[in-house]
């Protein structure tokens, strides 16, 4: 059985490492905040709280996590942001993976996470189809108790490729894993979720 393409690859071929690591290079030269997404998951959970971060991309995220004292794991199927992940970070775990097949066991990686977190419109460039089995994976990932934290956009304006999950819809796939809604944003501030064309959503296990 042939491997259902992911958006993302039909986006970018697999290949953009290097660009989006220099996108966002530039980014920072602005002097634009880049670490939003660190700071919300650190209002969660303690330094030292391991953390997996799903569709980890070039390790923007959990490299500043780890910065902040947490335990990280990054996980994305493209090895071209994972070439630049492990070019900026050699010392962290960066592994190679399908999140809709992602067995944290078969790569010695104790499934017992204190937090997930999934941001960069992960969820909308998943291979359609595979939703349901990618949170039903990140839940079984996360200890009792443990929280899974998503930011994804819902319109064009936020999203490369044409929307393709609706936040009921999410929500159904959390609660057919077992997890619980905790609380919605409309940004990584934590903004109040206004029915915009983004949402942060935190779910707990």
């Amino acid at each position: 059985m042939l491997a259902v393409m992911s958006r993302w690859e039909e986006l970018t071929g697999g290949t953009s490492g290097e660009d989006y690591a220099a996108r966002f290079s530039a980014l920072a030269g602005t002097r634009r905040d880049m670490h939003g997404e660190a700071r919300f998951c650190a209002t969660l959970m303690p330094p030292g709280a391991r953390v997996l971060d799903a569709g980890c991309g070039t390790g923007r995220v959990m490299i500043r996590l780890a910065e902040l004292g947490y335990d990280c794991v990054g996980v994305d199927l493209d090895a071209s942001m994972l070439a630049v992940a492990r070019k900026e970070a050699p010392g962290l775990p960066w592994i190679q993976a399908d999140l809709a097949t992602f067995d944290p066991g078969a790569v010695n990686v104790a499934a017992d996470f204190d937090l997930v977190v999934a941001a960069g419109n992960i969820f909308p460039l998943l291979a359609t189809g595979t939703e349901g089995a990618v949170v039903s994976r990140l839940a079984a990932a996360l200890r009792p108790g443990g929280l899974l934290v998503s930011g994804f956009g819902l319109d064009e304006a936020h999203l490369p490729v044409p929307p393709s999950i609706t936040l009921p819809e999410y929500d159904a796939y959390c609660t057919a894993a077992g997890l619980s809604f905790v609380g919605r944003f409309a940004t990584w501030d934590a903004d109040p979720y206004d029915g915009g064309g983004y949402a942060v959503s935190v779910h707990r296990r």
